[in-house]
């Protein structure tokens, strides 16, 4: 089979323990582009001498899963992109038969695989073809039919982590476009962990913070403020309880986890951008 159709795109940051084995599972012959969030230039070195099918552009600075994403598919020359997360791996014929769904299926905006823990659940629905549509896909393994994708535009860029998966597959079901998932390709997700275990804490306190900014603008986007802010008001009362509550009985690491969370939605609500970035650099 010929693999020229097809690109595969991961965005990385912190990755080096878990890249090998996503790049290890992918055909030498697939063009893959990594971005690195970093000036990691060692990085990327042994990366390109390792893989000859691979190139690593660095960013200098972390973009988020949005932003990296969509700099990754700005660079694909091929048909289709395979949008991968660095903690993912491929089964022998993932790519193949993704490949054969994609030109069999004509006019689809995004295919995605059965992920491997979930598969068994899947494949028991037998009200279900091997390939049916969808509303929404996990962002861990996506591929895009770039042609659909002229007038809708890639990933929100606002976003940082967190829904913007979700809000691509809204916006291309309100463009009566087609999402579809096929049971018979296998993708293994680790999930939560393509970043290095040392810094899993800080990393903890980003995942919060974004995880309510995230909730509250996407609400806003499509819902509407007033929406917005009654689906997250139970969770910005509670964060601030839980906050008061290991501030007195001494938890330091609930507490920052929720005055995290607090912060996150209060930004968001006045309108701030996704500014918070994980303080890696001296871990």
């Amino acid at each position: 089979m010929s693999y020229d159709k097809i690109t595969v795109v991961i965005n990385t940051f912190n990755s080096e323990d878990k890249i090998y084995q996503c790049l290890d599972s992918i055909a030498s012959e697939i063009k893959v582009i990594i971005i690195e969030n970093s000036n990691n230039l060692n990085f990327k070195k042994k990366l390109e001498n390792k893989y000859s099918n691979v190139d690593c552009y660095l960013t200098g600075t972390n973009l988020g899963y949005a932003k990296g994403n969509n700099l990754g598919l700005s660079k694909v020359k091929s048909k289709y992109a395979f949008v991968l997360n660095p903690d993912a791996t491929l089964e022998e014929n993932t790519i193949s038969r993704l490949i054969v769904s994609a030109e069999n299926i004509s006019d689809f905006a995004i295919i995605g695989p059965a992920k491997q823990d979930e598969y068994s659940t899947v494949d028991a629905n037998t009200d279900k073809e091997q390939i049916f549509q969808v509303d929404t896909l996990k962002g861990f393994a996506m591929l895009m039919n770039l042609r659909e994708f002229k007038e809708i535009g890639f990933f929100d860029e606002n976003f940082f982590i967190y829904l913007e998966e979700i809000d691509l597959c809204k916006r291309v079901k309100q463009k009566n476009k087609k999402i579809y998932l096929d049971k018979k390709v296998i993708v293994n997700h680790i999930g939560g962990s393509s970043h290095n275990e040392l810094i899993n804490f800080e990393m903890e306190l980003s995942r919060n913070w974004h995880w309510m900014w995230s909730t509250f603008y996407f609400n806003k986007k499509h819902f509407g403020y007033t929406y917005a802010l009654l689906s997250v008001s139970k969770k910005f009362f509670s964060s601030i309880f839980k906050f008061t509550f290991y501030s007195l009985f001494f938890n330091k690491e609930k507490k920052e986890i929720y005055k995290q969370r607090f912060l996150g939605l209060f930004n968001s609500i006045i309108g701030k951008k996704s500014w918070y970035r994980p303080n890696v650099k001296n871990i």
